[in-house]
């Protein structure tokens, strides 16, 4: 009898501390609407015990039901179930417990959850189980390689290219002629013509030659012979770029060295005009249709052409004595002005710079930040 009562008194004294030891975490009542799930955090020492019941109050089924060591150690688990009664759980390293409650019904669940801990020593009696949130800072690094620029090549390469070395202008003379135009009364005609070829523009990988002007100079008579002196007399005073070489008058002006030529005053006049062959015809076969590109009346004149499409092909130049009874003579003169380019090879070097690029390894750092549970202190 005396065992008995003694082996009693042990299970009593027993039960009572340990009674003592447990501790309430929380006692509550929650709601897990439907289609949701609700999640509660605490924290727990090392060594405790967690005692965990749970109870739907309307005996209906939750869905899923899950205590895990967070982030996401799972511990203990259950589905479908109503109601769980001291499920007890060791904690092996102080940290925060997660407790997830998911409820897939359409209708909503009202659950009583009690969870209790039972500390490993009287140390962490005291243990505050209640999670505050800290804001995390975590660093990691993106890891990647790219080209990067570290400098220049310069190579030089042989070339070679066709250079003008020299351009030249002389005067070419197409004919200087003394032309008989009759006189009206004359059995010959008083009309006549004098035919002409420009020189033909020349191209070549090293020589180039082109008409640039052409010019011609009518004139009757000492008087106009006279006027043609006194020109050659103020060229020889004029610096012109052509003193290497000789040059008229007319060509002087045709290339703008001298801005007019002298004229005689009085004398025997005649009509004189430029045309092609088709209105040379038409004048001399007196048929007033004719068109010309240029036509003066005097004892002399003369006249330049630099556009491009009249200094190429033929021309005409047309004389016509009005006079009576006296035939003239007309001092006709043609010429050209060719400019001649000369062209050479030249070896020059190409310099080529080309960007050398290296590849190097970068890592950038990338700062991710979230909140995290930590245990009360």
């Amino acid at each position: 009898m005396t065992k008995l009562l003694l082996y009693s008194y042990l299970i009593f004294s027993y039960t009572f501390c340990f009674a003592q030891d447990i501790i309430d975490v929380t006692d509550q009542k929650i709601k897990v609407g439907g289609l949701s799930e609700e999640i509660l955090y605490f924290g727990f020492a090392e060594g405790d015990k967690i005692i965990f019941n749970f109870q739907e109050i309307d005996k209906k089924e939750l869905k899923e039901l899950e205590i895990a060591e967070y982030p996401s150690n799972s511990k203990f688990s259950d589905f479908k179930t109503s109601k769980i009664e001291n499920k007890t759980l060791n904690v092996s390293k102080t940290g925060v417990y997660v407790f997830r409650f998911k409820n897939t019904a359409f209708g909503g669940r009202i659950c009583n959850i009690k969870i209790q801990r039972i500390p490993a020593s009287d140390k962490t009696k005291g243990f505050n189980s209640a999670v505050t949130w800290e804001t995390k800072q975590e660093t990691t690094y993106n890891n990647y390689t790219k080209d990067v620029l570290v400098g220049y090549d310069t190579t030089y390469i042989p070339r070679k290219k066709i250079e003008l070395v020299k351009t030249e202008i002389r005067e070419e003379a197409i004919f200087d002629k003394l032309q008989r135009v009759h006189s009206i009364s004359n059995g010959s005609s008083n009309r006549t013509s004098l035919y002409f070829t420009l020189p033909i523009n020349q191209l070549t990988t090293y020589k180039t030659t082109k008409v640039v002007s052409w010019a011609y100079w009518v004139g009757i008579g000492d008087e106009a012979n006279n006027a043609w002196k006194q020109n050659i007399k103020i060229l020889s005073n004029v610096a012109t770029k052509f003193s290497s070489s000789y040059i008229s008058p007319l060509g002087a002006f045709a290339v703008g060295q001298m801005v007019e030529l002298i004229l005689p005053k009085v004398g025997e006049d005649v009509f004189y005009a430029i045309a092609d062959e088709t209105n040379k015809d038409l004048f001399i076969s007196k048929n007033n249709q004719f068109k010309i590109f240029d036509q003066g009346k005097g004892i002399a004149g003369y006249r330049k052409f630099t556009d491009p499409g009249l200094c190429q092909g033929s021309f005409f130049v047309l004389l016509l004595n009005d006079n009576t009874v006296m035939g003239i003579d007309a001092q006709v003169k043609v010429i050209a002005m060719v400019e001649t380019n000369y062209y050479a090879d030249k070896i020059y070097n190409e310099m080529t710079v080309r960007p050398r690029y290296e590849k190097k390894q970068f890592s950038d750092p990338v700062v991710n930040t979230s909140k995290i549970p930590v245990t009360g202190k």
